[in-house]
């Protein structure tokens, strides 16, 4: 049994890490950091991280098996032996999370609360009353019988009424009222787990993490959403108020973009 612990721990310390794999395939591919960022969606410092076989910017073990399927996929390797030698590295233990990465998409939607406009109080509270008083005046006016110019205004032809509005029927879509000057994206996890990444505009991150089982999140930008999906079959997709059918297929890697004119892709 000792024998053969130490024969296990000698193949591993004799073969390539992850990371050095991950680099050797990406510079056998001629693709730089930059362009492998770009099709991935993998974030740049992750990326460098990643081939010096530092997990830590990950955010945790699921993040990091993500990362790793994501890349060798992109540079055409077999993303389960990478997966599998990470965990035997690791133990098949998820390493902690730091807090900042998880809560950074948060501190972007996050809006600070408005402070009350005492200026324009005031000057409501003015106009209330210069209004009362002019109508009070006009009021004094008309007990002569002669009608007040405003009288005509509060008298409505019967005739002319208008017809009863039509209550609009429910909407089936998970987003009600999508606003027309934005693109509004919601991901429900309803057949699993997926690991997502959102990308706004010039590639901003919105989030990057794991959709448990039952979650939802909802995304918005004002021109355009880029959506990386790992487990895409898992995931049920919303645009602009509709819902679409083009989320994929379990365990399939998809990635999709979308702008206002949406629910094509874009």
């Amino acid at each position: 049994m000792a024998a053969d612990q130490e024969n296990t721990a000698q193949s591993r310390s004799s073969r390539p890490s992850v990371g050095r794999v991950l680099q050797q395939a990406r510079t056998d591919a001629g693709l730089t950091v930059e362009e492998l960022s770009s099709t991935t969606r993998v974030r740049i410092p992750v990326v460098r991280a990643i081939e010096q076989n530092d997990f830590t910017h990950c955010g945790g073990g699921s993040y990091a098996r993500a990362h790793i399927r994501l890349l060798a996929r992109a540079v055409g390797l077999d993303p389960d032996t990478l997966v599998e030698q990470y965990d035997a590295d690791h133990s098949g233990f998820p390493e902690p999370a730091p807090a900042a990465p998880l809560f950074e998409a948060e501190r972007i939607t996050r809006h600070e609360p408005l402070r009350p406009n005492w200026t324009a109080g005031l000057a409501a509270a003015i106009v209330a009353v210069v209004g009362f008083t002019g109508f009070t005046l006009l009021g004094d006016g008309s007990q002569d019988g002669s009608r007040p110019a405003h009288s005509s205004v509060a008298e409505a032809d019967p005739s002319k009424s208008a017809a009863p509005q039509r209550k609009p029927e429910p909407s089936d879509s998970a987003i009600a009222a999508a606003p027309a000057d934005r693109v509004v994206v919601q991901l429900i996890a309803e057949s699993g787990s997926s690991w997502i990444s959102v990308n706004g505009r010039n590639g901003q991150l919105l989030y990057e993490g794991v959709l448990k089982e039952g979650d939802s999140k909802t995304f918005s930008d004002g021109q355009r959403i880029d959506l990386v999906l790992g487990n895409a079959g898992a995931i049920q997709l919303y645009v602009n108020g509709k819902k679409s059918d083009n989320s994929g297929e379990m365990g399939q890697v998809q990635r999709l973009s979308y702008t206002k004119g949406d629910p094509g892709t874009g």
